[in-house]
């Protein structure tokens, strides 16, 4: 349980960062970093289990129906992976408090932040293909959020990455489907145990290809390279943790993962090496011409990333250690690197290497850190990317699938690493040495210095003490390539081929240094096509153009143009349907009671009504009648709950529909001027014809279903519960209902991030609107309606809540019962924020309900059953209602309803664009207090 112990106390981290931030402000990274501290002790505590050749596993039912489970397994790659992105995420949550502005508001950066971690250790932990693609999906999603928290202008580059990398999230899901069909299981560890299974059949390929398309899009490989460099306009925290250590890592792991089964592969083989290995070359190259030391780290980025793929595609346990070696060896230099690059655009304001001189004299302690990070990525001795980079020729050297390929191989990793030196050097010269041209510069405060300096000590130390990783390299070589022979883990090996072509590589990279002015108009005046990030913009935007052609029929202001296709589409459907299927069944006996005839005549006087009315708000009221009478007609026919349900909608309709009306004139657009359209009526005649005879033909003459029959005789055995239509949504089809809550949750969030209402203005009542920003004056009448009603409403909302189980009720109507309160005091108070039940703000509820519904399910895994299965026992009394936990995921609904209600009506009911007090704007970062426009734009956060 160890896994699922870590991934509750990040998850729980996440959920206490309001509260953290809210007492410490940005210094909450540091209980964080704790939390993350204690995660990886956890888990090295299991530590001595997986250097014994074993693995710590979890699996709890999840999905039974096609045999999925929550499965997590820890062998030694899932440990190296789960340290790394614990280990490199504390010294982040370290680095940002003093990052960050002081008294910014950091809430949804840590907040995120921690999600992203929990997603990317459910990636390296996750035993089975369905968990391994929610955990990816998860990870893309966290990234998209924190690129976009950097400033307006990151918007695009975010989507750019959310594309590109969803991209190669829907190709993944492709391969788990049809892996899972293909092999009849959806266990990973089944499906790697025996890999001739899927290479005997003919879906192999198709797998492998997915799998590497994948891979390349969340790892920046070529043509999918040119989102990661855009990325880099997230701040620096997220740049070094997420595009640099970790999250670029998930495309790595799955390449090492499924390594056992394509590692024989000629295809494979080729395209790795060749794919991976040109990536590094273009990436360094393009570091190589860059002036602005984030982008030139981003193009290191994604050259390091090809050479790790090229290395796992060469498949040898000797080739997959290095891999290992070097993805740890990554993650300490490169976070170090942006960390610190960090501190310097803090410090001297700027990061264009053409603006920075001398800074060696003013921050040794920056220099020296930099040129230890920028040794180990040059793979210079003795940091731990010398120890990396040696193993990682040595197997290229003795890739053996095409003759031709090794030395193309070890060709392509020397050009790679030369031109690493080569800006590496570029990195450390060109910004400490000569003279200092920045005044009043001083070394940053040893908070700020400290997680940077740690990984910098740490590619040190394990550069001479490399075998103290080996057990672990080793474990996890044997873990991804079983029954191989990995090599031996040291510092030194002695003077063999490998050492010759590092040796090689540094060379060419200090040539290319010493004629730095000359390559450095070389490569400047190499013409290159099109960069990727301006070809995908081309074609996203001539898709959405096209997406426009196609819409440009339905683009009509009147909302009778928009209905005349469906509505015509169903008359010409009722029309077939009677051609094709006969004539029409008898009209069932008994169809109508005499209680019934009175309904239809006042429904078809309010609809008259509805049609002929000229005021706006004539036609609420007509419509709000229209709901009303069809409610009477569900309570005669036995159906209290739904009638229950329509008239508290229909009450919310009538407030939402009057604090719209306060914004239009009070006579309908065109009322009384447009003539009367004949064929729209006869139109409106023909579709309720159709919709009444489908009534009856389809549903008029059936029996009782079975699963009707089910429900109602195994409701209260089973569930304890007599409210048939409660039981069903609470207890059998729960995860329905948390879906449909979760829809709520996102048009909620639609609503209060998207829709900003315009300031109102003289409505039906003719009063005049408030100035911008002014408190409306209460309306009397409603002012003591809603003094007099309110408490009675919310009462009658807990009480319709805990009889829900027994009688007509539940969280959805006590819900409405409440929503209807706060909208009469919207409507007494006239937008003001006098009311009690106007203070609540809708995204704590809707986060608080959401969880409360996920904590319910994930406590059934906890016990061993699937997700969301009931549990009645025990049993609490309550004012003479029995609780239990479904009462709880009831009370999740409640909470996430009434934030839907609570975003609409107070979104509608502003009296003015700006955020009300104590509410958070969408974005948690604002402009640079320099207002410096760069290349790569980096904010930090306010």
């Amino acid at each position: 349980m160890t896994m699922v112990a870590v991934l509750v106390l990040l998850t729980a981290l996440a959920g206490t960062v309001p509260l953290l931030t809210r007492l410490l402000g940005r210094d909450a990274g540091y209980p964080l970093a704790a939390g993350y501290l204690i995660g990886c002790a956890l888990l090295a505590s299991r530590l001595p289990v997986v250097l014994d050749n074993g693995a710590v596993g979890v699996s709890v039912p999840w999905l039974p129906s096609p045999d999925v489970a929550f499965a997590l397994r820890m062998d030694g790659l899932a440990m190296v992976f789960g340290l790394l992105v614990l280990g490199v995420g504390t010294l982040i949550m370290m680095y940002c408090p003093r990052y960050l502005t002081v008294g910014g508001r950091c809430t949804g950066l840590y907040t995120l932040l921690t999600l992203f971690t929990v997603s990317m250790l459910g990636l390296v932990f996750a035993a089975d293909l369905l968990l391994l693609f929610l955990f990816w999906e998860l990870t893309t999603v966290c990234s998209f959020f924190l690129i976009g928290l950097a400033s307006p202008a990151a918007a695009r580059p975010a989507t750019r990455a959310l594309l590109v990398t969803a991209g190669g999230g829907l190709a993944l899901l492709a391969a788990v489907v049809v892996l899972i069909v293909t092999l009849g299981t959806s266990d990973l560890t089944t499906i790697l145990a025996y890999p001739d299974r899927l290479l005997a059949s003919p879906a192999a390929w198709a797998v492998g290809g997915l799998i590497i398309v994948a891979a390349f899009t969340k790892s920046a490989q070529f043509p999918f390279h040119f989102w990661l460099p855009s990325a880099m306009v997230a701040i620096t925290p997220v740049s070094a943790y997420l595009h640099a250590a970790t999250m670029v890592k998930a495309g790595i792991y799955l390449l090492i993962r499924f390594s056992p089964i394509y590692a024989d592969q000629v295809a494979w083989t080729l395209v790795l090496v060749l794919g991976g290995l040109g990536t590094a070359v273009l990436g360094a190259f393009l570091a190589l011409r860059q002036h602005d030391l984030k982008a030139m780290l981003a193009y290191s980025t994604v050259s390091q990333l090809g050479l790790l793929v090229g290395v796992i595609g060469v498949g040898t346990p000797a080739a997959l250690a290095a891999a290992v070696l070097h993805t740890v060896a990554h993650a300490l230099f490169k976070a170090t690197l942006f960390m610190l690059v960090g501190i310097i655009d803090r410090e001297a304001g700027s990061r264009d290497l053409r603006e920075l001189s001398g800074l060696r004299r003013v921050m040794p302690v920056t220099a020296t850190l930099t040129g230890l990070a920028a040794m180990s990525m040059a793979g210079l001795p003795p940091l731990l990317g010398f120890v990396s980079k040696e193993a990682i020729f040595d197997a290229l050297i003795k890739t053996g699938v095409e003759p031709w390929l090794s030395p193309t191989a070890e060709f392509l990793a020397v050009s790679a690493s030369a031109l690493t030196f080569a800006y590496g050097a570029r990195i450390v010269y060109e910004t400490f040495a000569g003279p200092t041209r920045q005044p009043n510069l001083y070394e940053p405060a040893l908070a700020f210095l400290t997680p940077a300096a740690i990984a910098a000590l740490l590619s040190l130390l394990l550069g001479p003490g490399a075998a103290l990783l080996g057990p672990l390299i080793d474990q996890a070589t044997e873990d991804a390539s079983p029954g191989g022979d990995p090599p031996y883990v040291a510092f030194w090996h002695g003077f063999t081929p490998a050492l010759a072509l590092s040796a090689l590589a540094v060379g060419l990279g200090l040539a290319l240094f010493a004629a730095r002015s000359r390559v450095d108009g070389i490569v400047q005046a190499v013409q290159l096509p099109p960069a990727g990030a301006a070809t995908f913009d081309r074609c996203y935007g001539a898709l959405l153009r096209f997406g426009q052609l196609i819409g440009r029929p339905t683009r009509y202001n009147s909302p009778g143009a928009h209905l005349f296709r469906p509505v015509l589409l169903l008359v010409l459907l009722g029309a077939a349907g009677t051609h094709l299927l006969g004539p029409a069944p008898p009209w069932p006996a008994a169809a109508a009671s005499a209680g019934d005839w009175p309904l239809l005549v006042l429904l078809a006087v309010a609809l008259g009504g509805i049609v002929l009315a000229r005021s706006a708000l004539a036609s609420v009221a007509l419509l709000g009648l229209v709901g009303l009478l069809v409610a009477t007609w569900f309570l005669l026919a036995g159906a209290p709950d739904v009638a229950l349900t329509l008239m508290l909608v229909e009450v919310l309709t009538a407030v939402v529909g009057m604090l719209v009306l306060r914004r239009l004139p009070a006579r309908l657009p065109g009322a009384g001027r447009q003539p009367v359209s004949y064929l729209a009526a006869a139109l409106a005649v023909a579709a309720g014809v159709v919709a009444v005879a489908a009534t009856v033909g389809l549903t008029g003459r059936r029996e009782l279903s079975t699963a009707g029959d089910y429900f109602l005789r195994e409701a209260e055995p089973q569930t304890g519960g007599s409210n048939v239509v409660n039981v069903i949504l609470v207890d059998f089809r729960a995860f329905d209902t948390l879906g449909e809550a979760t829809v709520l949750v996102a048009v909620a969030l639609g609503l209060v991030g998207l829709f900003r209402p315009a300031p109102v203005r003289a409505g039906a009542t003719g009063a005049p609107a408030p100035d911008v920003g002014e408190r409306a004056t209460p309306d009397p009448v409603l002012w003591f309606a809603h003094r007099l009603l309110a408490p009675v409403m919310l009462v009658v909302s807990a009480y319709l809540f805990l009889r829900g189980h027994d009688e007509p009720g539940g969280g959805f109507i006590a819900a409405l019962v409440a929503g209807a309160a706060m909208g009469l005091g919207q409507l007494a108070y006239g937008g003001g924020r006098r009311s009690v039940l106007s203070r609540l703000r809708p995204r704590p509820l809707l986060a608080s309900g959401l969880l409360v519904c996920l904590g319910v399910g994930l406590s059934a895994l906890v016990l061993g059953e699937p997700f969301l299965t009931p549990r009645y026992e025990p049993k609490a009394a309550l004012l003479g209602f029995f609780l239990s936990p479904v009462t709880i995921f009831d009370a999740g609904i409640y909470l996430m309803v009434l934030g839907l209600i609570v975003a609409a009506v107070g979104r509608l009911g502003a009296s003015d664009v700006r955020p009300t007090d104590g509410e958070e704007t969408t974005g948690e970062a604002g402009p640079d207090a320099e207002g410096r426009a760069r290349g790569t734009e980096e904010v930090p956060v306010r």
